[in-house]
Parts: C-alpha cells; structure tokens; sequence
C-alpha cells in the first residue's frame, strides 16, 4: 500500500475519497456512546459535549476561538457551553471520552469488519494522508490541534483519527474559502439550505440559529443577487458556491495526493462498506441537541 504516488491529481478525487470515509468520522456526532462518555465527566448537556468535546483539541479554548473555528453555529450557542464546560471536563477528559465513545460505537455498528484485515489497510493508508496533512499546519488551527493528539493503537481507531484529520484539515481549508469569497458562516448555511441537499430547517436547528437571524441573512444574499425570493440559488449563486467548492478540493489536495490515484480508489473501496453499514445503522441521522 505505502507504494502509491503520484505528481498531480484531479482535485474532485480529494472530495470523493474524503465523502467516501466521512461517516466513519461523522458518526461521533449522533451516537448514544457519545452522549454516555461525556456525561461520564460531567458534561450533561448533549450540545456543550457537541462543541467541548471537539474543541478540546485546543485546550481550554474561548468561546471566541470557537466561534471563530466551527464557524457557522450560533455564537450564542457556543458561549452556552463555553467555556463553561472547562470547569467541569478538562480538556484532555473529554478527548479520552470522545476517543472511548468512537471505539465503542464503531464496534457496536460493524462487530467483526472492526478488526478486520481491510481496516487495518484503510488505517494503514488514512494515517499516511492524514501524517501528510500534519506537515501542513498552517492555517489550518482545528487541524492542527487535532493534529497534535496522540495516535491510538487499534486500527479501527487509527482510521477514525486518520478521518477526523482529513476532515478538520478539509474544514479549515474550506473557512478559508469562504472567508476568501466574503461568505459569512450563516450565509454558507442559508446557501446550503438553499441547493435541497439538506431542509434549512435542519442547518438552521442543530446550528442554533433565530428565526430573525436566518431571514436577515437570506435577505441580504437576495439583495446581493445570490438568492432568488424563493430561497433558491441564482446562477450567481450557484457560481459563488461551486466557486468555493473548487477551492475547498483544491486545498484539500495535498494529503490524497500522497496516496496517488489508485491509493485515493483503494481507500474508498475499503471504506465503503463501513460507511455503508454505519448509514444504515442510523447512526447519521440529525439530532435535536
């Protein structure tokens, strides 16, 4: 596997091999394991173990740099559990709960494919992504607190990292796009709503944002001429957000570039079944927190 390499790279392969994997990682939102490990140190509220538990790779952060980090939630909500929450959990408490709550939920949802050989090859080929991306930390500050944790040892785990990595390092580098194309962390929202991928409704709740606040948005993306009356995308619109999203793959490049084409296609044909089984499991669906 450590054979793959190559000098360039389609950027859209960067964004299906990470959509490929993504639900090994995003399951850690939704699972009842998570709930239980961080009520386990103190940390009662789903929502304030939401936002402490993947915050606590920065320490004991202000509810200003996690505003800053997550980006598109409701500053209000944050600084509802942060940084509060430190009081309760330390920092390193909650990332040995959050690590507990993903190697049990993985178990439970895929038994025996957890310790299987194909994991252990997928782990194999996300941590040499994701080492890659660790060498391009700047810029990039969710990552690269994430970064500076310690790796675990069973595969299973190593994969969940390896994919936590990639998509923290996606993440960043997708703040800075839009950040770069003048897109507010609510307008991303209100034009993410706006394609049908996902109910505004649901962006809107588990993202805490008013009634009041939503609408002021959605006005002055109509004023701008990025929404039509209806809410949906113009072509301005559609250019502005495909615009972003080309960047979010361009800089998202470096790590599935290291693996080369055909370990970019080996990782998502490993992955695949897993994330298949963990989707049918349920475990992705959106939660009131």
């Amino acid at each position: 596997m450590c054979g793959y390499t190559v000098d360039s790279m389609d950027p859209l392969i960067a964004r299906k091999t990470w959509r490929t994997a993504e639900p090994i990682h995003a399951m850690i939102y939704f699972v009842p394991e998570a709930t239980e490990q961080y009520r386990s140190v103190g940390v009662e509220h789903e929502r304030a173990g939401y936002f402490a538990s993947r915050a606590a790779s920065l320490g004991e952060a202000s509810a200003e740099l996690v505003i800053a980090t997550f980006y598109n939630f409701s500053p209000d909500a944050v600084r509802s559990a942060i940084p509060m929450t430190w009081l309760t959990a330390p920092p390193q408490e909650l990332v040995n709960a959050r690590l507990t709550a993903a190697g049990l939920a993985l178990h439970r949802m895929l038994g025996t494919a957890a310790d299987s050989d194909d994991v252990a090859e997928a782990a194999e080929l996300a941590r040499r992504a994701a080492l890659v991306a660790s060498e391009r930390i700047e810029g990039r500050p969710l990552f690269a607190g994430h970064a500076n944790l310690s790796w675990p040892s069973e595969p299973i785990l190593v994969l969940w990292h390896a994919q936590t990595l990639l998509r923290e390092y996606r993440g960043d580098g997708h703040i800075a796009a839009l950040i770069a194309d003048g897109v507010s962390g609510l307008e991303a929202l209100v034009m993410h709503g706006a394609t049908g991928e996902v109910p505004p409704s649901v962006l809107k709740s588990t993202r805490q944002w008013s009634d009041e606040a939503w609408a002021a948005a959605a006005d002055g993306l109509i004023e701008a001429g990025w929404l039509t009356d209806g809410h949906e995308l113009t072509d301005l619109g559609r250019t502005h957000r495909l615009w972003v999203e080309d960047r979010t793959d361009e800089l998202s490049l470096a790590p599935y570039r290291s693996l080369g084409e055909a370990g970019c296609a080996r990782l998502r044909e490993l992955t695949r079944p897993l994330s298949k089984a963990i989707v049918e499991s349920g475990a992705l669906t959106p939660v009131r927190r």
